[in-house]
């Protein structure tokens, strides 16, 4: 039987492989971030392509809402869990739906236990690897290697984090910007959160100088995206055989005290500023075989690779020669070593440590981190 043009046509069309990730980054709540979104996927409705909801959170805001009814939703799963009912956006219906695009609000969401995945941005993961294109949200404070900076700026802990690894799955990252002050009328008008809670939000979280310091953080973080894109289109068009630059390669030097996510946390920072290579160095010495220190050093090496660190561990007696010997062996360009509130003896020997380090290393830029006490 002859087939169709319409079956010629299916055939001969490039299968779509993966979807593709845009992401909508702000740096705190009531920016704009899930409107834009919603005002972008009503546009692309209205030109035709097929773009469904999978869960977006309107938290009372009537404008969110209005716009939310005008774009298809999948129905959420009902999850019970310690005998309640939560709703999770049921990813098993989006790829049984099979979208074009699909709107996923608020990606460092932290699903209820029973769901398909832990955490939201698996299930987008999955969404993409299905073919379908995905519109999501994140505000700078739950990128994971930014979350030590906010907690030392606004004194409060971001438990909900997306590894930063997951951004450079995103194809294009929209950065919803608006100026402190904005912001805040948007507060006092009631537009972000319900006018009785405004007044405590202001004091705290919303303060402008905690406002100031997010907004640097979110506009840095676009600045090295496109950084990158830049560099990867030069690579790409550059000619063979032409000049190379050598990658930077950072070494952060830890131990099993909490306060060393703090020097991973900066050493990521500095790697995505340089797109240099991050690699995260642990020397056994035998001093860290209690049941805590364990704890806490596999808590330090989960982050390190969350925020795309290659680990590295090694045996020695002294932490000197062995990091140098590695310095010199990887071709480190830059070390990161933690200083802690040393006093007396124990800075003695931590000066020692260093000024033996500089002596075996070969040319290396050494930074110096102070580290709050573990």
């Amino acid at each position: 039987m002859a087939k169709t043009p319409e079956e010629w046509l299916e055939e001969c069309s490039p299968v779509k492989k993966t979807g593709r990730f845009k992401l909508f980054l702000g740096y705190a709540p009531g920016v704009g971030k899930t409107h834009t979104m919603l005002t972008e996927a009503i546009r692309r409705h209205n030109r035709g392509e097929d773009v469904v909801i999978g869960v977006v959170e309107t938290h009372g805001r009537k404008t969110v809402g209005e716009l939310v009814a005008s774009l298809e939703t999948v129905p959420r799963k009902t999850i019970e869990y310690r005998g309640a009912e939560f709703e999770e956006m049921d990813v098993d219906a989006i790829l049984a739906r099979k979208p074009c695009v699909v709107l996923v609000d608020e990606l460092a969401h932290t699903n209820i236990e029973g769901s398909k995945h832990r955490k939201r941005y698996e299930d987008v993961l999955e969404l993409l690897g299905a073919g379908i294109d995905v519109l999501s949200t994140l505000n700078i404070q739950h990128l994971e290697s930014v979350t030590p900076t906010v907690q030392a700026v606004t004194g409060i802990q971001v438990r909900e984090t997306v590894p930063d690894w997951v951004l450079q799955k995103v194809d294009e990252v929209v950065m919803i910007d608006l100026t402190p002050e904005a912001l805040q009328n948007r507060m006092r008008r009631g537009d972000v959160y319900p006018q009785e809670r405004v007044g405590r939000a202001l004091q705290n979280f919303f303060r402008e100088t905690n406002l100031i310091a997010l907004r640097e953080l979110a506009l840095r973080q676009v600045a090295q995206q496109v950084d990158q894109s830049l560099e990867q289109h030069r690579g790409n068009e550059a000619a063979a055989g032409g000049a190379v630059a050598i990658r930077e390669r950072i070494a952060v030097c830890i131990s099993s005290n909490p306060a060393a996510q703090y020097l991973i946390a900066r050493g990521a920072r500095m790697a995505q500023a340089m797109n240099a290579e991050l690699y995260v160095v642990y020397i056994d010495m035998g001093q860290d075989g209690s049941e805590a220190n364990q704890r806490t050093l596999g808590a330090n090496l989960r982050f390190a690779e969350n925020v795309g660190a290659s680990i590295v561990r090694l045996q020695g007696k002294g932490v000197a020669n062995v990091v140098a010997e590695f310095v010199n062996r990887k071709h480190i360009t830059q070390a990161v070593f933690g200083r802690s509130a040393t006093r007396g003896w124990k800075r003695f020997f931590y000066l020692w440590a260093i000024h033996q380090f500089l002596r075996d290393a070969p040319a290396v830029d050494v930074h110096i981190v102070t580290q709050e006490r573990g």
